[in-house]
């Protein structure tokens, strides 16, 4: 006797779900002309493509005219900007910024592409123009950053050249023009100061840390601008506190792994804070927009008023009026048309019986005038 037989059967062990792909963090990096953004872009790619993550790179900048580094996506391919300038009578400015209006109506593809790339990149980098205004204050730059905010976890890089901010003055400049981009964009913000190749950026730590440093520092300036400096100081003293900074080099390349641990922690802030304020701002645009059609249905319906329908002997208070919705609704369908034969003026005649009545007589005028006819005819 075989001794498989009567044996239990293995049972199949049920298919596991496949993990779904985590979305890829999108860095989206600003700073003024000459901080050395785009070299950090640079920088930042190289060192994701030696750890074995790819990034997928987006170049913003119309009127740039070598990018350093391979762009999955540029802005160049698809909006030409000295064509855009001749066209419209622009100048620079007004050149990138009519480029960005232009691109920005074609921003749902490009949010497509970053989507079909989430099994193969981590991070999103995007380059932006150097004239950083163009971009933080425009509507195209905020229809950027919203929608990258609302499907992907955004984070705000503000490249800052730490050489040229030994001044008391001019990093105040810096730090107001970085608490009013957070104030724009309200999402996770990290402040690299790069250049730390040529000075160290621990004097402007301690800045941020030790306001009677930076008090130290602003006494010996005397213009009216020290005075407005010292003021605005005690302001961002809170902004401060919550600010992540890292020094970097994108020459050399040195603090790229705090960089990366400070946006491990932005993004679980953007997890835990920001996305369910989308989430709920979402809603509540939907929610609106449903309640805008609903009121304009109910606007036509009024505009439109009720229609009376005469259905013959039908008593019915219920059919002597309906909504146009309902016509078009019941129009032409079978009860309609047994109800109109029902209700029809001619059901009581045989129109068999009539047809016949009215064949006999014609027939015998037609041989009557035939036998005339050929009676004359012999005669003659």
């Amino acid at each position: 006797m075989d001794s498989a037989v009567g044996a239990a059967a293995p049972e199949a062990e049920a298919p596991q779900p496949r993990p779904q792909p985590r979305p890829p963090v999108c860095l989206l990096v600003l700073g003024m002309a000459g901080s050395g953004k785009t070299t950090f872009v640079q920088r930042l790619t190289g060192y994701l493509h030696g750890l074995g993550s790819p990034p997928y790179v987006i170049n913003l900048d119309p009127a740039v005219h070598e990018v350093p580094f391979p762009a999955n996506i540029d802005i160049r391919d698809t909006v030409k900007y000295k064509e855009v300038m001749k066209q419209y009578g622009l100048g620079p400015n007004g050149g990138i910024v009519t480029s960005l209006n232009l691109f920005a109506t074609r921003f749902d593809q490009v949010m497509k592409f970053i989507e079909k790339s989430q099994n193969m990149s981590q991070y999103v980098l995007i380059d932006t123009p150097g004239q950083i205004e163009v971009f933080t204050w425009s509507a195209s730059g905020t229809i950027i950053t919203e929608a990258l905010a609302s499907s992907f976890p955004t984070i705000v890089v503000y490249v800052m050249d730490t050489s040229r901010s030994t001044n008391p003055v001019t990093f105040m400049s810096n730090m107001l023009y970085a608490c009013s981009i957070l104030y724009k964009t309200k999402l996770p913000f990290i402040v690299v100061m790069n250049k730390t190749d040529i000075i160290d950026h621990s004097f402007a730590v301690e800045w941020m840390q030790d306001f009677e440093t930076f008090q130290d520092a602003l006494n010996q300036e005397t213009t009216y601008v020290s005075n407005l400096t010292r003021s605005m100081s005690l302001v961002l003293d809170e902004f401060y506190s919550s600010l992540r900074v890292v020094g970097v080099s994108a020459v050399l390349g040195t603090g790229l792994e705090e960089f990366f641990v400070q946006v491990t922690s932005a993004t679980e802030e953007y997890e835990r804070e920001y996305r369910p304020e989308y989430e709920r701002l979402k809603k509540t645009l939907a929610h609106a927009q449903s309640q805008q059609q609903k009121e304009q249905l109910d606007r036509l319906r009024k505009d439109m008023g009720p229609v009376a329908l005469d259905r013959g002997a039908a008593t019915d208070n219920s059919a002597s009026a309906v909504t146009p919705s309902d016509l078009i609704l019941t129009r032409g369908t079978a009860d309609e048309e047994e109800e109109d034969e029902e209700d029809s003026d001619t059901d009581d005649i045989d129109h068999k019986v009539t047809e016949e009545s009215h064949e006999e007589p014609a027939f015998k005028n037609f041989m009557q005038e035939s036998v005339t006819w050929y009676r004359n005819r012999s005669n003659e």
